[in-house]
C-alpha cells in the first residue's frame, strides 16, 4: 500500500501572502494505493459498508476508483482515517478477518493514537497469545489494560460493561496457564441477585452457582476448546467457583481473577486480596456504577481503591464509555446513563444515584 498526500486549504488563493478565510476548516486529501486487488472487497465491506462506517464516524469523504482510495476531510480526522485503513488492510494481509467489529477497534486506536492517549503504550502494542489465536487490543484502554496485565501481580479493571475487563483478564489467565507460568486458574465471583429473586435453586452445589458464573464460563470457552477446558476442570487447573468458597485458603502460583467485584462487601474484598501466595497473580474486575448489594451495605471495590491507590506492585485500569467495544450504541445508553446519575446527584444535593454509587450504597 502507498499513500500520495495532496493539502488543499479552502478560500487560499494562489498569490504568496494571501490570508486564509479564516472561517473555513483547513482540509486534506490522501490517496491510498492498494496492490492486490481480491482483497479490496473484504477492506471495503459489502456495498461499501465499511467505507461507509468509517466515513459516518470520522466525518471524511471516501472515494475510490480501482486499486485507488482518496480520503478528504480536515487533517486531523483524515490522519486517523488514513490509520485505520492500514491496520485493517495489514489485518487482511495477515489473513485475518475484517468485519464491523474490527473496523470500529482500527478507529478507536487510530484516535488514540492521535490524542497522544497516556495509556496506551505506542512503542509496542501487546497482545494476548492463547492457542487459538492472538487477541489484539480494540481501544487505548484496553492496549494499557493488557499491558498492565503483562507486566503487574495485582490489577484492577474498572469500569462499565463492554470493555472487555474480564475477557482479557481471562485470555491473560489462559496465555499463562498454556505457557506454563502458573499451575491453575481460578475464576471466582460473588454470588449476588441482580435486582431478581432467583429463589432456592434445584442441583448439587456446583447446579446452585453455576448461573452466577456463567460469563466466566463463557469467556474461557472462548479461548480454549470445549474438551480441554473440561478436561482441565476436571483436573484442577482451572477452578470456577463463589467467592464465599475462597475464604482460608491461599492460592499460591496461580492467576486469580474476581469478576463482579463491585458487589463484594469490603470484608470480602480483603479476604479474597489476601488469598494472595508465592507466584501467584490477581485481578479484580467491576463497575462501580452497577452495585447491586442490599441497601446501605459498602461495595468493597470502592473502598478497596480507595485504600489502595499508589501502592507499590498495584495496577489501576479505568475504562470509559468510550472504551465500551460491544455495539456502539451500549457506549451511547452507557453514556446516556451517566448523565442521568450526573443530573440526579446535582438535584438532590450530591446525594442521588450518582453520589451513592461513589460510596457503594447504590444500586
Amino acid at each position: 500500500m502507498s499513500t500520495t498526500t495532496l493539502a488543499f486549504r479552502p478560500g487560499e488563493g494562489r498569490a504568496q501572502g494571501r490570508a486564509p478565510a479564516p472561517q473555513l476548516p483547513a482540509s486534506r486529501s490522501v490517496t491510498l494505493s492498494f496492490d492486490d486487488n481480491q482483497l479490496l472487497p473484504l477492506l471495503y465491506g459489502e456495498h461499501d459498508r465499511h467505507l461507509s462506517r468509517i466515513e459516518m464516524r470520522l466525518g471524511v469523504r471516501l472515494g475510490s476508483r480501482g486499486n485507488r482510495l482518496t480520503i478528504t476531510g480536515t487533517p486531523e480526522r483524515t490522519e486517523v482515517a488514513e490509520a485505520a485503513l492500514a491496520d485493517l488492510w495489514q489485518r487482511l494481509q495477515k489473513g485475518e478477518h475484517v468485519g464491523t467489529a474490527e473496523v470500529e477497534a482500527a478507529m478507536r486506536m487510530a484516535e488514540g493514537v492521535q490524542e497522544a492517549d497516556p495509556r496506551l503504550p505506542l512503542q509496542d502494542i501487546p497482545a494476548i497469545r492463547t492457542r487459538k489465536g492472538a487477541i489484539a487490543p480494540r481501544s487505548p484502554a484496553q492496549a494499557a489494560y493488557m499491558d498492565m496485565l503483562a507486566r503487574s501481580e495485582m490489577v484492577f479493571g474498572i469500569g462499565p460493561a463492554g470493555t472487555g475487563k474480564t475477557y482479557l483478564a481471562v485470555a491473560q489467565g489462559v496465555a499463562l496457564l498454556q505457557a506454563g507460568r502458573v499451575d491453575r486458574i481460578v475464576l471466582s465471583r460473588p454470588a449476588v441477585e441482580a435486582g431478581e429473586r432467583l429463589g432456592f435453586l434445584p442441583g448439587d452445589m456446583k447446579e446452585k452457582v453455576d448461573p452466577y458464573l456463567r460469563p466466566l464460563y463463557d469467556a474461557l470457552h472462548d479461548m480454549m476448546p470445549a474438551e480441554q477446558v473440561k478436561r482441565r476442570m476436571e483436573a484442577g487447573e482451572i477452578e470456577v467457583a463463589p467467592l464465599a468458597f475462597m475464604r482460608g485458603r491461599t492460592l499460591a502460583h496461580c492467576y486469580a481473577i474476581l469478576d463482579e467485584a463491585q458487589n463484594t462487601t469490603p470484608a470480602q474484598m480483603k479476604m479474597f486480596l489476601t488469598r494472595m501466595g508465592e507466584g501467584s497473580r490477581m485481578v479484580v474486575t467491576g463497575d462501580p456504577t452497577q452495585v447491586d448489594l442490599p441497601p446501605g451495605q459498602s461495595s468493597g471495590l470502592a473502598e478497596a481503591l480507595s485504600i489502595l491507590d499508589g501502592v507499590e506492585g498495584i495496577a489501576i485500569a479505568r475504562f470509559a464509555e468510550r472504551d465500551v467495544v460491544r455495539h456502539p450504541l451500549v457506549g451511547r445508553i452507557v453514556a446516556a446513563y451517566g448523565r442521568a446519575d450526573a443530573t440526579a446527584a446535582r438535584s438532590r444535593g450530591g446525594r442521588g444515584r450518582a453520589g451513592m454509587e461513589t460510596d457503594g450504597t447504590g444500586k
